[in-house]
């Protein structure tokens, strides 16, 4: 059941990082009840509601928080709960009278787990905003691309998930055995923003050494040397490398043969454009697969470049099974991997409100009451 089996978190909906945290502390055993209005949820209805993965491995209640029993279910819910994860902007939780004092009120051993963008204070921290904009802040989103472009976006993976959702789990985690040993529950503020500058704490600090250059696309790790880059090959696909250390730079010459010579000097900085577009030369005159056959096992540090359709069926992540196929949909399995505890996909994400009784009755609920609150609108529960 994983390592966090026994500990029961309250997610309040919400969408991106969110969701994201909640999944991974789901993934990793944790009881995650998930709590939705009625007919919310960005993915719900459609035909195949297990490709909201995010919410794999939860159970979900449909409570209108805006209805004061439904804010009394809600308390009732955070009082026999170990934490409570919320992605609204400042002060929404507050309004709802949902809001940490309130909360910590009713559990003082409560981790209460806030998911914002800009963080709980600061001039902008009630403005809206996306990865986009908070990695930018951050510092990350300039420089990363290529030299003399504009910056490029990684997805949202810097900000909504890396610096966001995984910063909150991990934080959530470390209040959590802190409240173990005083017995005192507290608010972990997780913004994007403050995730996105930690991610970045080495190269500001290769930065502020003389190390790396403020210009995009022309030091070691934004493709500004030749041995750190991808290459497109003669089928229109494309090859990583990343032979860094001499070691791996002598592999990596050692399997191009006859064509190694341009590339002896390889940390001769003014020579890279120059040795970026001989090697982009020579990796042209080869499909992926050839490629593949030259470069796979030599140490020199190369990878395909996959594709989303193609990764799945890679040798590598079929013997290690970093997929879960189970012949409807695909996914990426739990991680990261625990060789007594491991996490496992338990469920598919839950239909709204499908587990609203079942959770009600388990925190004390009585069926004249859940009645009750299903008449007033306090709560719903899913219809087919």
């Amino acid at each position: 059941m994983g390592p966090l089996q026994g500990l029961t978190i309250i997610e309040i909906a919400g969408i991106g990082p969110g969701p994201f945290a909640a999944m991974l502390l789901a993934d990793l055993g944790a009881d995650v009840i998930r709590v939705e209005r009625p007919g919310g949820g960005l993915f719900a209805g459609g035909d195949k509601p297990q490709l909201d993965v995010l919410n794999r491995n939860k159970r979900c209640i449909s409570v209108n928080l805006k209805h004061a029993d439904g804010v009394a279910t809600a308390l009732a819910l955070v009082e026999r709960a170990d934490a409570l994860l919320e992605g609204n902007r400042p002060g929404v939780m507050e309004r709802l009278g949902l809001g940490p004092d309130t909360c910590l009120a009713r559990n003082p051993a409560l981790v209460y787990g806030r998911m914002t963008g800009w963080g709980q204070e600061g001039p902008m921290a009630r403005e809206a905003g996306h990865d986009i904009n908070y990695i930018a802040l951050a510092g990350a989103l300039h420089g990363i691309g290529r030299r003399g472009e504009k910056p490029a976006i990684p997805l949202n993976l810097v900000g909504d998930f890396g610096g966001g959702g995984l910063m909150l789990a991990f934080g959530m985690v470390c209040a959590l055995l802190e409240t173990r040993q005083s017995g005192q529950g507290q608010v972990v503020d997780g913004a994007m923003i403050d995730g996105a500058a930690t991610l970045m704490a080495s190269t500001f600090a290769a930065f502020q050494a003389g190390f790396w250059s403020d210009e995009r696309g022309t030091n070691m790790l934004d493709s500004g040397a030749h041995f750190y880059e991808v290459y497109e090959t003669a089928d229109g696909k494309y090859v990583s490398l990343g032979a860094i250390e001499p070691q791996f730079y002598a592999a990596l010459l050692q399997r191009l043969g006859e064509d190694a010579a341009p590339f002896e000097q390889q940390f001769d900085m003014d020579n890279w454009p120059a040795m970026q577009e001989q090697l982009a030369q020579v990796i042209r005159r080869r499909t992926r697969d050839e490629w593949d056959a030259i470069l796979a096992g030599a140490d020199a540090c190369y990878a395909p470049v996959l594709s989303m359709a193609e990764v799945r069926h890679h040798p590598h992540h079929r013997a290690r099974q970093t997929f879960v196929d189970d012949g409807d949909t695909w996914q990426p399995a739990p991680a990261p991997r625990f060789s007594r505890t491991p996490g496992s996909l338990r469920r598919h994400a839950a239909r709204i409100g499908e587990h609203t009784e079942e959770v009600l009755r388990e925190f004390g609920f009585s069926d004249a009451q859940i009645a009750q609150y299903l008449s007033s609108g306090a709560i719903a529960r899913y219809e087919d």
